[in-house]
């Protein structure tokens, strides 16, 4: 990957709408070029997939938590991520260094589903306990870290 690559990158993860002929203009290639760049990020994997960036509030999931998850000691930690990826409400999920095994984002409508959520957490093999931070705002989230 070279410094125009990353300079894609920047610009599609800023706005991945830009048409090749605005990302041609702005690295300073052919849209023909660019076209190709990005079709060999998207095959090598680099560029995993594109999304709209909805408001979660403007679709009724007003609440965030972040909840760590301590792993049972016999638990087999593949078969425990298998489970974390059933709950539609856990948006991501990070396996941690420390006393808990993964650190999950939830995003539910209410204080109720996300205490459900929890109970239904705390009720799965692998599970031994989970502890729970909710977000009072979000001040930022998703920022890219720029490459170039």
């Amino acid at each position: 990957m070279d410094a125009i690559d990353r300079n894609l990158l920047d610009l599609l993860r800023g706005n991945a709408r830009l048409s090749y002929a605005e990302l041609a203009r702005q690295v300073g290639l052919s849209a023909p070029a660019v076209h190709d760049r990005v079709g060999k990020l998207e095959a090598s994997g680099v560029i995993r997939g594109y999304h709209a960036d909805v408001e979660p509030s403007s679709i009724e999931l007003g609440v965030t938590a972040l909840v760590g998850i301590v792993a049972d000691s016999g638990a087999d930690s593949e078969d425990l991520r298998e489970a974390l990826r059933e709950f539609p409400e856990l948006e991501s999920c990070y396996f941690m260094a420390g006393e808990e095994s993964y650190l999950v984002k939830a995003r539910v409508g209410t204080i109720t589903e996300l205490e459900h959520l929890i109970v239904k957490l705390q009720r799965t093999r692998g599970v031994a306990r989970t502890r729970t931070t909710i977000a009072l705002s979000t001040t930022w989230e998703g920022r890219p870290r720029p490459l170039t």
